[in-house]
């Protein structure tokens, strides 16, 4: 399908106010990582939060009270609708990516949804498939890939500087209560480590060797039944290997490797945040690399959207959209292995 006169003319106009004050965004959801995003677009130029919805009036006033935010609205429609709203932002609990996004696809805007994607590959296919029949832009908000610090090691990947890949090695592990009210717990609300913490690993593997063709996992539920801890073993046609954990029991290290045939790359923790990183060459010459940062890091996923818009680009090449259906696919695969421990086991 072709893109609609809509949306064509809603592009034009988001490239002429990116010349001028940059993208108003419009965010779905008032929970800690719309805070958090909310927060970091205080540091560019590309955009401002120009409005903000929830299901209740209250919680958007509140929230726009905090962030100094003009348009108010106690529904998504509403929100999606607003004439001030040029791209979307999807901050809503993962069962509710899907739908919300869909919405403002609809209604003709850009959109960027925090990850997980989706709940499934199934519901992220839909999205793409919606987006490209549109001619809208749509991009997951793995920030992680828009830091300096990857952009440093895309680069040196890109010149080889490792030699062929080996391994790479990821974890994030955080320590939660275990109070079933907890999202991260709450199989309604897709909790478990997977969706949540376990998606930083999985996306950085597949930032480095792609979509593996072989998966082996070890995933111990919660308390809740969710995945509560797993482990992930990937294979690649390459031969190299991913070795990847999260849980939700504790605070791990949550840093990074790629292990190559000439150097490796480790990663400070947390890897998926704004940090530093040392390229050790196979003889033991070290080199460090860190650059200085503002606000928490999100800030650089909205700058590459503005760029893609201004571009007119209809999705980003660091964070493809394939990629993320490749990365849902994979998700559902661990999940798919996980079973209760076998009677007798010990």
């Amino acid at each position: 399908m072709a893109p609609n006169g809509a949306s064509i003319a809603h592009v034009a106009t988001l490239v002429s106010g990116l010349m001028t004050e940059g993208l108003g965004w419009g965010l779905i959801g008032t929970g800690g990582i719309a805070e958090t995003f909310a927060a970091d677009l205080m540091f560019t130029e590309s955009g401002r939060a120009a409005a903000v919805g929830s299901r209740h009036i209250d919680t958007a006033n509140r929230f726009a009270d905090q962030f100094d935010i003009p348009n108010r609205h106690a529904s998504y429609e509403a929100l999606v609708a607003d004439p001030d709203v040029d791209v979307v932002y999807v901050a809503t609990p993962h069962p509710m990516h899907h739908s919300a996004a869909l919405l403002a696809l609809h209604a003709g805007k850009p959109v960027l949804v925090e990850k997980a994607f989706t709940m499934n590959a199934a519901e992220a296919q839909g999205l793409v498939a919606t987006a490209r029949a549109e001619g809208l832009f749509l991009m997951e908000a793995m920030w992680t890939r828009f830091l300096p610090h990857i952009a440093e090691i895309r680069r040196l990947l890109a010149e080889r500087a490792l030699g062929e890949i080996v391994t790479v090695a990821a974890d994030h592990g955080q320590w939660f209560a275990q109070d079933p009210s907890l999202r991260l717990f709450a199989p309604e609300l897709g909790g478990g480590a997977l969706l949540d913490l376990g998606v930083y690993p999985v996306s950085f593997a597949s930032m480095v060797l792609g979509k593996p063709d072989r998966i082996v996992t070890l995933i111990d539920p919660a308390f809740t039944g969710v995945d509560g801890q797993t482990s992930m073993l990937f294979g690649y046609a390459s031969g190299a290997q991913a070795v990847l954990t999260c849980t939700l029991a504790a605070k791990s290290p949550t840093r990074g490797a790629i292990v190559g045939t000439d150097a490796r790359i480790e990663v400070d923790g947390d890897f998926y945040a704004p940090t530093s990183f040392d390229l050790i060459s196979r003889t033991g010459e070290r080199t460090h690399f860190e650059a200085p940062h503002e606000g928490t890091g999100l800030w650089h996923e909205a700058d590459e959207v503005a760029r893609c818009l201004r571009e007119r680009l209809l999705e980003s090449p660091l964070m493809p959209l394939d990629e993320s259906i490749e990365i849902m696919q994979t998700m559902d695969a661990v999940l798919a292995q996980m079973t209760a421990p076998e009677p007798g086991w010990r």
